[in-house]
């Protein structure tokens, strides 16, 4: 029952989407039909400027990192970790009351892997900074250290259930930017 309680709140946790509240209650305007339409921290940056990307980078990662963490307070071990973060990632990219038109995670899924394991997170960035200057695309650069964490959970000795759940969100990452990826792949033709 407990865990169901946590899943539970981890989404509605991920509905709470950062960027839409600052768009409306400082901005007055509506992210979703702004820009891309995306309720993200890099469309919040090019709509609303610095501050607003800072703001919601930072409260969507909260998002990540309360759902690992309250997880680990209940006692939960790693795996479970790892799904209240699919959860929240979940609810953050597919709210139902935005008719499944949220973000992309990226900001939720950074918070949760820093709150799993600071070291584990600090191999993944180092992994992103190696990469990027082959690669010259920050979204490149980033989805190719999204493929390799479930990977990095494996060499931390986490074991296979832990590692089928960080594939689990590593999926649910690269699904949400399925376009992006498309795109890039086309563009390199």
């Amino acid at each position: 029952m407990i865990l169901f309680l946590l899943l539970i709140g981890a989404y509605m946790l991920g509905t709470v989407l950062t960027a839409s509240i600052i768009s409306k209650f400082f901005y007055k305007k509506n992210i979703q039909v702004e820009g891309s339409g995306n309720p993200g921290a890099r469309n919040a940056g090019r709509v609303l400027g610095k501050k607003a990307f800072v703001a919601t980078f930072i409260g969507d990662a909260l998002k990540g990192a309360v759902a690992v963490l309250v997880a680990r307070w209940l006692g939960f071990v790693a795996p479970v970790e790892l799904l209240a973060l699919f959860v929240v990632m979940l609810g953050h990219n597919y709210p139902l009351w935005l008719r499944f038109r949220g973000g992309m995670g990226v900001s939720t899924f950074i918070g949760g892997m820093l709150a799993f394991n600071p070291l584990l997170f600090a191999v993944f960035v180092g992994l992103f900074v190696v990469v990027y200057p082959f690669l010259k695309s920050f979204t490149v650069a980033g989805l190719s250290a999204v493929v390799c964490m479930p990977i990095i959970v494996l060499i931390f000795s986490y074991g296979m259930p832990t590692f089928l759940m960080a594939c689990l969100v590593a999926g649910l990452l690269l699904f949400a930017h399925r376009e992006d990826i498309k795109e890039k792949l086309h563009s390199r033709r």
